[in-house]
């Protein structure tokens, strides 16, 4: 039984942020039960843009501040990365007023590089997958809850998708084509790739409508743990008032097995009836899986992907 830590939280004060946190990871054993002395854990926020600051468009700064204290006072060696389609983490970091509290806390923000791995799954055997966080000793994956124009939400199992260096999440989309099945498959086998340790999910203030970053904020007063990031994606539509089947990742994980039952999934603290939104907003419409390009583009990446897919596989245990 998977077990899935849920609190309401209304503040991204220091502080009180930071009680919160360490509420939230004790009944899954504090950060000491993910992170060991010497461990380089990659802290992999969602930092899809610089451009809507104001937006709750990212995770919130104070997040992953406070998420980087308690892995230092484990012992462990924190570093921040992803890799947005567009721009740069620096640029997105920036903007989003990240590097005071990284640079008062030392820790390095990194750009990531691709390498191509096997996955576990049967459809797509060669991703490209970052090679920071393939190598990382831990993985913490703190998403934003969000509506989304193509997926209606994106959770945990999203974010990762940014461990896909930024120019090869093209060929991911065209190659997983326009069926969000097709998608949603391509997603869960990064999430299972990357095999995050933990993840926390960023829900105080969410970012609602015509998401991932043309909609609005909204206070949630949410936040939430699991070692299984498919269990805390299917607790979270459950607080948003969504049908599972609305969304790909989440409908598809149930259908391969990977998320159990609500009634099967431990919460120790609150549970997602007791932290119900009763008006979140999904998209006015949702659009086609797509990423449009020119043709000379398309064919561009595809030189590129067959080239990258002549390289030798990178070994991968699984974490």
């Amino acid at each position: 039984m998977s077990t899935v830590s849920l609190l309401a939280a209304q503040a991204y004060e220091l502080p009180e942020l930071r009680q919160s946190l360490e509420a939230l990871l004790e009944p899954l054993g504090g950060m000491a039960a993910f992170v060991k002395p010497g461990d380089r854990v990659l802290l992999k926020p969602n930092m899809l843009t610089g451009a809507r600051p104001t937006k709750e468009c990212i995770t919130r700064k104070e997040i992953v501040y406070c998420v980087a204290q308690m892995v230092l006072e484990a012992g462990g060696k924190p570093f921040i990365g992803d890799s947005p389609a567009f721009g740069s983490a620096q640029g997105v970091a920036k903007n989003n007023g990240y590097l005071p509290l990284l640079e008062e806390l030392g820790i390095p923000l990194v750009e990531f590089h691709g390498k191509r791995y096997r996955t576990e799954g049967d459809n797509y055997q060669n991703l490209r997958l970052s090679k920071e966080a393939m190598e990382a000793d831990v993985v913490i994956n703190l998403p934003k809850v969000k509506s989304h124009v193509q997926l209606t939400l994106t959770l945990g199992v999203k974010n990762l998708f940014g461990c896909v260096p930024g120019k090869m999440k093209a060929w991911w989309h065209m190659e997983a084509g326009k069926n969000p099945e097709q998608f949603a498959t391509m997603l869960i086998e990064t999430a299972q790739a990357i095999a995050p340790d933990l993840t926390i999910l960023d829900g105080i203030i969410g970012h609602e409508g015509n998401g991932p970053s043309g909609g609005e904020p909204k206070q949630l007063g949410v936040l939430g743990a699991s070692a299984d990031v498919f269990a805390l994606d299917r607790a979270m539509v459950d607080i948003l008032g969504v049908e599972p089947e609305l969304v790909p990742t989440v409908a598809k994980s149930m259908e391969l097995g990977l998320c159990s039952d609500l009634a099967e999934i431990h919460f120790p603290l609150a549970t997602p009836k007791q932290l119900a939104i009763a008006s979140w907003k999904l998209p006015e419409a949702l659009m086609p899986i797509d990423f449009a390009l020119p043709r000379i583009l398309k064919s561009t990446f595809r030189n590129l992907y067959i080239r990258f897919i002549k390289e030798p596989l990178a070994s991968y245990s699984g974490k």
